[in-house]
């Protein structure tokens, strides 16, 4: 019964595709448990590059079955591109398997995404515009529409009346936009409907039956852990629970089922979006790491903010994850430095903190406390043991798992799928 969960350990951004991409010749399901298609992975097989959206990266290995968890939020039109798109480039996505009880976003939640956004101003969140946050607001205040309900037509009309009941109010009144008819977005939802209707399943049922019957699972989050709408940097947050526990309400699994928690760690720190980031950098080095690693939101297509790897950030991942194992991304990208800075812990009002601080006032305030670590000059995309890194980079891989409390399990040393150190089998 191996249930595992991966995800990212950071802000998002961290090569989550690529280390389940990995995994997945070896998994037989790959589960997204939250977010929607505003998070991006990444995947190189071969000469072959895809960028996913809202699907699960699995998608790409044959004979592993990719979910869409009850805990994501679907655009049916992106969703039904990015599989056209796939389909195009010769891969198979007849597996897939959609939760009746996801959540769809609809025309009127994009809306409301950009309007809100642009009216915020200078207080703006940094959202993607995709109606992520309106539909997971919709399905908390219960005026949400889900995925079965597409088929059929008198609920689906009753949801979207409720909704717009306020919305239009909303959009007329406070943003002088025109209202959505009911009609038309009840129309355009249910052209999907048959386009979907042979994926739709109790996904439910079918990961757990699945663990029942020996079938290892793997659960892929979006985002990171410090965009998490409980753990994270609160405002700056994404609108779902990207961390471990999102696992067992987005896809319907018990806790006691898991029995691995694998972060993503990039040998760096990147952030999209606006919100507190301690190690940022605005300088020639913080341009120099978003240049190498090509720092590009997958998905928002806007440039990363970089900065030096943050271990206090680590530690917490850690704890509130309770990770088991990291993956470390992209060590590559750091060759050339002749030294490599590490923020240990932060200086907040002359103090010395070495966790991440409770209140949102005093992480806004957090100065870096950096130790500076030997870098290396060596190419090392060609590694395929640990023990053909650089000694430095030896050293600092020891150094950064040392700080983040969980063993270092993989290492990324270039994009490609073969160019991976595995040090101990996550299965």
């Amino acid at each position: 019964m191996p249930a595992l969960v991966l995800l990212g350990a950071q802000w998002g951004d961290e090569g989550k595709g690529k280390a389940t991409d990995l995994l997945g010749g070896s998994v037989d399901y790959v589960v997204r448990y939250q977010g929607g298609n505003n998070a991006g992975h990444t995947v190189v097989v071969g000469d072959q590059k895809y960028a996913l959206h809202l699907l699960p990266s699995g998608i790409l290995s044959p004979g592993c079955t990719p979910v869409i968890g009850n805990g994501v939020v679907v655009d049916p039109s992106v969703l039904l591109s990015e599989l056209s798109g796939l389909n195009e480039r010769g891969v198979d996505t007849s597996k897939l398997l959609i939760s009746g009880n996801a959540h769809v976003i609809t025309p009127y939640n994009v809306t409301v995404d950009k309007v809100t956004e642009r009216f915020l101003g200078k207080r703006k969140i940094g959202t993607t515009g995709r109606g992520i946050g309106p539909t997971y607001a919709d399905k908390i205040n219960r005026v949400g529409i889900r995925v079965q309900d597409l088929y059929d037509e008198s609920i689906l009309t009753q949801k979207v009346e409720a909704a717009l009941d306020v919305k239009n109010q909303m959009l007329t009144k406070l943003y002088n936009r025109r209202a959505i008819a009911v009609e038309q977005v009840v129309e355009e939802l249910l052209g999907y409907a048959g386009k979907l209707r042979p994926y739709v399943a109790d996904t439910v049922l079918v990961l757990n039956q699945a663990l029942e019957d020996d079938k290892v699972v793997l659960f892929e989050g979006g985002q990171g852990t410090l965009l998490d709408i409980d753990h994270g940097t609160y405002p700056f947050v994404t609108s779902s629970n990207p961390t471990a526990g999102g696992a067992c309400t987005g896809a319907g699994v018990g806790p006691t089922k898991i029995s691995r928690v694998i972060g993503i760690l990039k040998a760096y720190t990147t952030r999209v979006g606006a919100g507190p980031f301690p190690t940022e950098l605005f300088d020639a080095d913080g341009e120099a790491l978003r240049r190498i690693g090509g720092e590009r939101g997958v998905t928002t297509g806007r440039d990363r903010r970089c900065g030096w790897f943050d271990a206090v950030i680590a530690r917490y991942a850690t704890r509130v994850n309770g990770l088991t194992d990291f993956f470390l991304t992209k060590l590559d990208v750091l060759t050339g430095w002749e030294q490599i800075p590490v923020c240990v812990a932060y200086e907040i009002d002359g103090r010395r903190v070495e966790e991440l601080p409770y209140s949102q006032t005093d992480f806004h305030h957090a100065k870096p406390v950096y130790e500076n670590l030997p870098g290396w000059s060596e190419d090392i995309t060609g590694a395929k043991s640990f023990s053909d890194l650089p000694k430095n980079a030896r050293n600092y891989v020891k150094a950064l798992e040392e700080m983040s409390g969980a063993p270092i399990s993989a290492i990324g040393v270039g994009p490609g799928r073969d160019e991976t150190i595995e040090i101990n089998s996550f299965l």
